[in-house]
C-alpha cells in the first residue's frame, strides 16, 4: 500500500476537550478538500473508530469544527453552509442547525467557524458572507443573527467573558458580546490579511497576527493596542500558554518550525517532530532563528503610550491577599496549634529561686556592713544596654535594607520590587516589623534619628511606585501591611 493512500490530507481545523479523554475520542480534525471529519484519542495517540460525515445527500468539504464543553458532542460546518451535530461516543448524528430563510441550511456559502459556550446553551456560527448567528445548542433553533457587512475570515470565542472576536477581509478586528448581541470593540491597525486570533486565558488580552509581518496585543478592557512585534517572516498561527508567559508561533514557508516567545521578547526555536528530515535539519542548527526583529520599524501605533495605565504584578492572588489578612491567618494558625494540645503543659515546672547565703556588701574601713545599693546594678544594666545598642548598630543591614538603599540611590526600584515579590508573606512581615519607630522621650530631629532613615526610603519607594502605577494590587497590600506594623 502506498504512503499516499494511508496519509490523510493536511489539517485545516481541529478542536479538543480534556474532560472525556479517558472515556472516548476527544479530538476532531477537519482536512483539506475532505467531506468528513476524523476523531482521535489523544490519550493513546490513535485514530478513533468513527468517521463523521455531515449531510450525506450533498457532501461538501468540512471547514470548521467544535467540541461541546461537556465533551459529548462535536459540531461540524461545511463549505455548503451545512452545520450538523454528532455524538462523539457513538458517532451518530444528533441533528442539524437549519435557518428556514436560508434554503434549508445554516448559512449561504461556506461556514467559516463554529463555537460553543461553557454551559452548552448557545452555539455560534459565522458565514463567509459576514453573517453571525446564535443558535440554541440543544433545540437547534435560531435565536438571533447580525450582519457584519464584509467577509469573515476567522472567529474565536472566549467562554469566560462571552466575547466573540472576528477577523474580516477589511483587516479590522471586531468583538461582539454574544449575550447582549452587539459589537463592543473594534481594533484597527493591520494593513494585510489577519491570519490568526487568540485570547489570553483571563480574556483581558487579544493577540492577532497578520501577513503584514506584525503580531499585535490588544487590551480588551481599554480598547487599545498595548504592544506589537514586527518580524521578517509573517506569523500564520499563534497559541498562548494558560499562564501567559510563553507564546508559540508558526511562520510562512517554515515547514515543521515552531518558535516560542517569552515575555522578554526573546525568541527560541522549539524542537520539531513533524518529520525526520526537518528534525535532522534542526539538530544540525539547534540555535537557528529564522525570525529577526526590525529595530527600524516605525509605526505610530507602536510608539503610542497609554496615559495613566495601571499595571498589575501578575502574582498569584493568594500571595498578595495573604498580606492583607496576615493577622487573621496568624490567629487561626495559633488557634489550630493550641486545640489538640490545650491540656499539655508548655514548660516543665521551675524551682523557686533561692536567696544567696551571703548578701552582697561593700567593704568599709569602719567594719560596718554596708549593702550594695541598687543604683549600681541599674547603672550596669544601662551600660550593658548601650553596649548592645552599639553592637546592633554595628551589625550589617539585611538584604532588604541594602537593596532598598541601593535602589533609592539609583532611582530605580525594579530590583527591590522583584526581591520583595520573591519573599513569603511572613518574611516580608518580619522585614517591615524591623522598621518600627523607637519611642523616645527626648525630642530629636530626623537627622539624629537613624531609625527613621529606612522608613523614609520605604515611603519614597511607595510614592514612586504609586505615581508610576506599577504592581498596583501588590503595592497596595504592602502599604497596608506597613501601616499596620509601624
Amino acid at each position: 500500500m502506498l504512503e499516499k493512500e494511508i496519509k490523510l490530507k493536511p489539517v485545516i481545523a481541529f478542536d479538543f476537550a480534556e474532560i472525556r479523554e479517558r472515556n472516548w475520542c476527544n479530538v476532531v480534525t477537519c482536512h483539506m478538500d475532505t467531506a468528513q471529519a476524523y476523531v482521535w484519542r489523544l490519550q493513546n495517540f490513535v485514530l478513533g473508530e468513527h468517521i463523521l460525515k455531515p449531510c450525506p445527500e450533498n457532501q461538501t468539504p468540512v471547514k470548521a469544527c467544535a467540541i461541546s464543553a461537556c465533551g459529548n458532542f462535536a459540531v461540524l460546518g461545511t463549505a455548503g453552509g451545512w452545520i450538523e451535530r454528532f455524538n462523539l461516543q457513538s458517532g451518530i448524528s444528533r441533528g442539524s442547525y437549519v435557518d428556514l430563510s436560508e434554503r434549508s441550511c445554516a448559512h449561504v456559502g461556506e461556514v467559516v467557524g463554529v463555537a460553543r459556550d461553557s454551559t452548552n446553551t448557545l452555539m455560534i456560527s459565522a458565514g463567509y458572507h459576514g453573517d453571525i448567528k446564535v443558535w440554541d445548542f440543544k433545540g437547534r433553533g435560531l435565536k438571533s443573527r447580525w450582519e457584519i457587512g464584509c467577509a469573515v475570515v476567522k472567529i474565536v470565542y472566549h467562554r469566560s467573558n462571552g466575547l466573540l472576536a472576528t477577523a474580516t477581509n477589511d483587516f479590522v478586528i471586531r468583538l461582539f458580546d454574544v449575550v447582549a448581541l452587539r459589537m463592543v470593540r473594534k481594533f484597527e491597525g493591520h494593513i494585510d490579511r489577519v491570519t490568526d486570533l487568540c485570547f489570553s486565558k483571563d480574556g483581558k488580552w487579544l493577540l492577532t497576527s497578520s501577513m503584514d509581518g506584525t503580531l499585535r496585543i490588544w487590551d480588551v478592557s481599554l480598547a487599545r493596542q498595548i504592544d506589537a512585534i514586527h518580524v521578517d517572516v509573517s506569523v500564520t498561527a499563534l497559541p498562548l500558554s494558560p499562564n501567559m508567559d510563553v507564546l508559540a508561533t508558526t511562520h510562512v514557508d517554515q515547514m515543521g518550525s515552531i518558535c516560542g516567545w517569552e515575555r522578554s521578547r526573546e525568541c527560541y526555536k522549539l524542537p520539531s517532530v513533524s518529520s525526520t528530515e526537518v528534525s535532522h535539519k534542526d539538530s544540525e542548527n539547534p540555535v537557528l532563528n529564522p525570525i529577526q526583529f526590525k529595530d527600524d520599524f516605525q509605526n505610530p501605533h507602536f510608539q503610542e503610550k497609554i496615559p495613566d495605565l495601571v499595571t498589575l504584578s501578575l502574582l498569584p492572588k493568594s500571595q498578595w491577599q495573604s498580606l492583607i489578612n496576615l493577622d487573621v491567618i496568624k490567629v487561626y494558625k495559633n488557634l489550630f496549634e493550641l486545640i489538640p494540645v490545650r491540656n499539655k503543659p508548655i514548660e516543665p515546672p521551675k524551682k523557686a529561686e533561692k536567696a544567696p547565703f551571703f548578701l552582697p556588701s561593700v567593704p568599709t574601713l569602719s567594719g560596718q556592713i554596708v549593702f550594695e545599693p541598687s543604683d549600681i546594678s541599674s547603672e550596669k544594666k544601662i551600660a550593658e544596654g548601650d553596649k548592645l545598642e552599639n553592637r546592633r548598630s554595628d551589625l550589617p543591614h539585611s538584604q532588604f535594607l541594602q537593596l532598598l538603599q541601593s535602589s533609592a540611590e539609583k532611582k530605580s526600584f525594579s530590583a527591590f520590587t522583584n526581591y520583595i515579590k520573591s519573599l513569603s508573606s511572613s518574611t516580608l512581615d518580619v522585614e517591615l516589623r524591623m522598621l518600627q519607630i523607637i519611642d523616645d522621650d527626648n525630642e530629636q530631629g530626623p537627622d539624629t534619628r537613624p531609625d527613621l532613615f529606612p522608613i523614609e526610603l520605604l515611603l519614597d519607594y511607595f510614592i514612586h511606585e504609586t505615581s508610576c502605577r506599577n504592581n498596583f494590587e501588590f503595592i497596595q497590600s504592602v502599604i497596608r501591611l506597613f501601616l499596620k506594623n509601624v
